[in-house]
């Protein structure tokens, strides 16, 4: 494990897949691997196999608020930028979240995704590959930003389709010989 400055080291739960949870804080640099390396909040070092983590939740504070009812769905269209997908567990538990729409920023081990809920105490989500039986892409959404063509393009466009269409292929019927 990193053993640089504590402020590197991230707040997080962790959820087990049999309902445990560890709280404590994580390297953001080496969390992918086989298993996560946490300091727990009584200074002790403790592995989690990847295999045994429904998730690591990357949250403001550790006791969150027991009285506010997370959303794990969106109730409309998201406004990130990203995939829109929706994870079902192995526990049949489902949660809606955007996934960044860059294979770049995708991990073969899971996802790092943001959750529907952004007044919620999760900053941010990685679900292992191994904690989901399915994965549905709801939507792509754009950035929102507007591109507008300038007029030149336009007109360069407008000029190119009204031309015919050259042949791409030797002709076949009577009327393409013409």
């Amino acid at each position: 494990m990193n053993t640089g400055p504590l402020s590197t080291r991230k707040r997080v739960v962790i959820r087990k897949l049999d309902k445990g949870l560890i709280k404590g804080f994580l390297d953001p640099n080496s969390y992918l691997g086989s298993q996560f390396e946490v300091l727990d909040r009584d200074g002790r070092l403790v592995q989690v196999p990847m295999s045994d983590v429904k998730g690591v939740f990357f949250v403001r504070d550790f006791e969150g608020n027991p009285d506010r009812a997370e959303r794990k769905i969106f109730r409309s269209r998201p406004r990130l930028a990203g995939l829109w997908v929706r994870m079902t567990f192995k526990d049949a538990e489902v949660l809606e979240a955007i996934l960044p729409n860059n294979l770049l920023d995708v991990s073969p081990l899971g996802f790092l995704v943001t959750p529907p809920d952004v007044y919620s105490n999760n900053l941010r989500i990685f679900i292992p590959r191994s904690a989901l039986t399915e994965m549905e892409v709801l939507g792509v959404i754009s950035d929102g930003v507007v591109r507008r063509m300038s007029q030149r393009a336009a007109q360069e466009r407008a000029n190119a389709t009204s031309e015919p269409q050259f042949g791409l292929f030797a002709a076949n019927s009577p009327h393409e010989k013409q």
